[in-house]
């Protein structure tokens, strides 16, 4: 009876549309975008620490405060993906993972490359101060809100 259970459960999977084997779970969903969050901070900081008000840190050290504090979770959010790379057969889940990264990174480069630093700035370094007064909980919340303009990258399976 084991037996043909085990055979009827590797049937089904494999029956499965492709979309439905490359679909996110809720937790895929979430880590990328912690993934797109974390990224997106990198960026900013860097692009806006020269615009550190008086006697405040740097934007770049807040954003490597930050990443130090949450370094568990963003280590989760990374290990999700590359689990989901590896059970959709990319044949490289960690440089996946990166190029996941660099993507995300390079897309709000060219919105600072397409302003003046001051506009930039003033448009998205909130986005630090904000982010370093958040907990686990509440960076989980962030990561778990779509938005229509920073869709996920593959579709959430059940939606």
């Amino acid at each position: 009876m084991r037996k043909f259970f085990g055979v009827c459960l590797v049937a089904m999977c494999f029956s499965l549309p492709a979309s439905a084997k490359s679909c996110y779970s809720m937790a895929e969903a979430e880590a990328e975008q912690g993934i797109r969050i974390h990224s997106e901070l990198m960026v900013i900081g860097l692009n806006c620490q020269h615009m550190t008000p008086a006697g405040h840190e740097n934007y770049y050290a807040q954003y490597r405060q930050f990443t130090a504090l949450h370094q568990a979770l963003f280590k989760n959010y990374e290990d999700r993906l590359i689990a989901y790379f590896k059970r959709t057969g990319q044949s490289n889940p960690v440089g996946a993972l990166n190029d996941l990264r660099t993507s995300f990174a390079n897309k709000i480069s060219q919105n600072a490359a397409k302003m003046r630093p001051d506009v930039f700035c003033s448009r998205y370094m909130e986005r630090i101060e904000k982010a370093q007064r958040m907990d686990n909980q509440k960076i989980r919340k962030w990561a778990t809100t779509f938005y229509e303009t920073h869709p996920v990258s593959h579709p959430i399976c059940d939606q």
